[in-house]
Order: C-alpha cells, then structure tokens, then sequence
C-alpha cells in the first residue's frame, strides 16, 4: 500500500490486531508494514515510533467501553458496568496490561473514559479528590484482576515460540505447583474440592462488589 495511501486509522487498527496476536514484543514498524502491504518507512510518515504507535493504539482501545446514561442508570450500577467492561477491554487487549509498565497512556479515548467515570463517583456523592479516589481504587482493582490474564498470554507467546506445548506447560506446573501447596493445610483442603473451584469471573464479581460496597459505606457511614 503506497504511503499516500496509507492512513493513521489504517495503521493504528492494524497494530492493535498485531498486538492482540503477538504482544508487545511482536510489534515492529517491519512486521505492521507487511501487514499494511507497504514499506516500513511509510509508517513512519504517521507514526513517531514504536513507542508512539503503542501510546495510539493504546488509546484507541479505551473507546471500547460503554458510557452508561446516568440519567437512566443509578452510579452503582453505572461503576459496575463500566468496570466489567474495562476488564473486558484489558482481556481482550492483554498487551496493554504490560504497556503499563512503560508507557503513558492519554489521548482522547481515554480521556472519554476518565471523564464520565468521575461523573459516576461524583454522582454517588464522592466531591473533589474524593472523587478522584474512588475511581482510582475501582481501576486498581481491574487492573490488578487482568494481570492474570494478561500473564497467561504473553507466557503462552513464548512457549509456543520456543517449540513448547503451552498447554502441557501449564498443567506441568499447576501440578507441581499443587503437590507444593498440599504441605499447608489451609491450601490442601481447596486441592481439587469443588466448593473453591469459583471461575475468574465469579471472583472478579466478588472483588468488584466488595469494593464498591466499601465506597458506598464511606458515603453512608452511619
């Protein structure tokens, strides 16, 4: 593709789908130009950088998350969707996760998102840095929950690139991670018992909830 022919949203949607399939270690202005059918050099007519490219495609993203009407919906329940949509964003997308690491994320799209979600907290009654606060403590915890995910991805990418099975890897190590944890007594008994065999998305409910119990306990004290 010639570069005169090439656009910003061409490259940035291209390099998102990269990202997804390769990580952030499979993303190169060589690889996204083969995919784009055009020279490497043509991307940088669009882009800065490797670097910049990451921080574009980063922002893109965050349109993915629904704004509930808060005319319509109550905060709560507005927080929860939000946040359950942002851990669906970070799930699909887990090479953002590990871009925290090392890169700034802002643009619009993100800007989009922090500013509705502080119209959430401000409307639950939360003023000010309060505000602030509340959303940060939500966003930490969804983060916190994707790094699982986004673990699993990359360790997969490297196993299977190194000639591996990740699935027999993985099951390798969760049995020997399990005859580890059976020498605890606390830990033994979850050991193949179904009553603590909850799904990520259970827990993740769970944790959610929790904190947001905990933020409308703050707004009414008593």
């Amino acid at each position: 593709m010639p570069r005169d022919n090439l656009t910003r949203e061409q490259i940035i949607r291209t390099a998102i789908e990269l990202l997804d399939e390769e990580g952030l270690e499979g993303l190169n202005m060589r690889a996204l130009g083969q995919r784009l059918d055009s020279a490497a050099t043509a991307v940088y007519w669009h882009v800065k950088n490797k670097d910049n490219l990451v921080t574009l495609a980063g922002d893109e993203v965050w349109n993915e998350i629904r704004l509930p009407d808060l005319d319509v919906v109550g905060w709560r329940a507005a927080a929860f969707s939000m946040a359950a949509d942002l851990y669906g964003m970070f799930y699909r997308h887990p090479w953002l996760v590990q871009a925290f690491a090392g890169h700034f994320f802002f643009g619009v799209g993100k800007s989009r998102l922090d500013d509705h979600t502080l119209a959430v907290y401000e409307k639950a009654g939360f003023t000010g840095p309060e505000a602030d606060r509340a959303a940060a403590s939500v966003f930490t915890y969804v983060l916190g929950n994707a790094l699982g995910a986004a673990a699993t991805a990359s360790l997969t990418r490297r196993i299977e690139k190194g000639g591996g099975d990740a699935e027999e890897a993985f099951a390798a190590t969760m049995k020997a991670a399990a005859e580890t944890a059976s020498r605890f007594p606390r830990l033994a008994a979850r050991i193949g018992s179904t009553e603590y065999a909850e799904g990520p998305e259970e827990s993740f409910e769970f944790g959610l909830n929790a904190v947001l119990d905990g933020l409308e306990a703050r707004l009414n004290p008593a």
